[in-house]
């Protein structure tokens, strides 16, 4: 029989759409890419030119921010700018960050903090620092925590996320299972069918040789 070779190939393609549907759910393989919204400076200690304000974390290449070069002046962003993102948080771990200005001598810190993706709340973190800027940056898919206990709503989120995960899995299982048991279902139902129409022939044949010796036509040429 041939048919459980057709049941096989039919699977590719539903786990191939398992697939695309758990690279598609939100979350399950989402970044925490951190964008900048807004920023307005207080101050500036470039005493010659424009200044130019900086963004940087331990370990990673400085981001020049180029639209930001007067002080009180609010700059908004779409986060589409060619420079952005600014940096990707891990999820249980901070990363040392700040803001600078890059002088013609020198480079001065408007601040250095640690920036953890616990801190935005919505998706949205703002950071102001008195008499030096004040910031808003964007992470949609950072989560947020307030008291103690900072872990557990990202526990809860995970594992919010991994029941998602099961119930598509158990679901696809389950379609493919009564693809399967319907398909056998009507391979079998198809191997009656035939078995039928062959003793219904049969007899009809049978009876059409009994009929023939009732009326003797058998024995004439």
């Amino acid at each position: 029989m041939r048919w459980p070779l057709a049941i096989s190939t039919r699977r590719r393609p539903l786990l191939f759409v398992l697939l695309v549907a758990l690279y598609t759910i939100p979350g399950t393989f989402s970044s925490r890419q951190v964008t900048l919204d807004t920023v307005e400076i207080f101050t500036t200690h470039e005493w010659f030119g424009k200044p130019t304000v900086a963004f940087r974390c331990n370990g990673e290449n400085k981001t020049d921010l180029p639209d930001v070069k007067e002080a009180h002046t609010l700059y908004t962003f779409k986060g589409e700018e060619s420079w952005q993102p600014l940096t990707e948080l891990p999820e249980k771990k901070c990363k040392r960050c700040g803001l600078y200005e890059e002088d013609t001598f020198k480079t001065d810190v408007f601040d250095e903090w640690e920036m953890c993706s616990s801190d935005f709340k919505g998706g949205k973190y703002s950071r102001i620092k008195e008499g030096q800027f004040n910031a808003t940056f964007l992470c949609p898919n950072c989560t947020a925590s307030t008291g103690q206990g900072n872990s557990e709503p990202s526990e809860d989120l995970e594992s919010k996320k991994t029941s998602v995960v099961v119930i598509i899995i158990v679901s696809v299982l389950a379609s493919v299972l009564v693809i399967i048991a319907l398909f056998g279902g009507y391979k079998y139902w198809q191997k009656k069918k035939r078995e039928r129409d062959q003793a219904r022939f049969l007899k009809l044949f049978e009876e059409g040789d009994d009929l023939e010796d009732e009326l003797g036509l058998s024995n004439e040429i």
